[in-house]
């Protein structure tokens, strides 16, 4: 439970700190769970591309609504909750209906020491949420190192395609096709990965 604890009160300690106007803070939880974030919208997406949009669309949300954050639950768990709704709020817009295997972000209450979370997730889900993480950074780190700077900036930093552009001097053009590129490359490495577990879950509903 201290390492529970520990975490609670370093995530409230970082949202104080991005209330009283440190944007470095809200930088440091994005690092923190992103790689969770988009393993659970991969949950209900399952191109890539889509669940880095939308993630990062999750941590927009987060960080406008993160002054009415007051801690009554563990910050995760609240982050969960909006990374769900951004999910199936754009499956909704693009005409697509979400999973019925919901994952009830109820559940969310019962995150158990920082690693996983209890009912909702199988061993065979959090070995595939581990795996999906290890193949998403080996695969960046893989990356020739101009994709791998734009594919960053975009995806960690949050910054715009112009930021970008002035940040490694480049046309926007140039910037969009080296994080497209980098996408592709980090999607072929998750493809397999992602049909064996879309073949594993069809299997498990019949």
């Amino acid at each position: 439970m201290a390492e529970v604890d520990s975490t609670q009160e370093l995530d409230l300690e970082l949202v104080k700190r991005v209330q009283r106007g440190d944007s470095t803070a809200f930088d440091l939880l994005v690092r923190k769970y992103q790689h969770r974030v988009v393993a659970l919208i991969g949950r209900y997406i399952h191109d890539w591309s889509e669940c880095q949009d939308v993630a990062q669309e999750t941590f927009l949300r987060a960080y406008r609504a993160l002054g009415n954050f007051r801690g009554d639950a563990q910050f995760y768990t609240w982050l969960h909750r909006i990374a769900v709704n951004t999910a199936k709020n754009h499956l909704v817009a693009n005409n697509r209906r979400p999973p019925t295997d919901d994952v009830d972000a109820s559940d969310a209450e019962q995150y158990d020491s920082g690693t996983r979370l209890r009912d909702t997730d199988t061993p065979e889900r959090e070995l595939m949420r581990q795996e999906l993480e290890r193949t998403v950074m080996k695969a960046v780190e893989a990356l020739p190192e101009e994709l791998r700077t734009a594919i960053t900036l975009r995806e960690v930093d949050g910054m715009s395609y112009e930021e970008i552009a002035q940040k490694m001097d480049c046309p926007i053009g140039t910037v969009r096709s080296r994080i497209f590129r980098a996408r592709e490359a980090i999607d072929a490495e998750l493809r397999p990965l992602l049909d064996t577990d879309s073949a594993t879950r069809e299997r498990t509903r019949q």
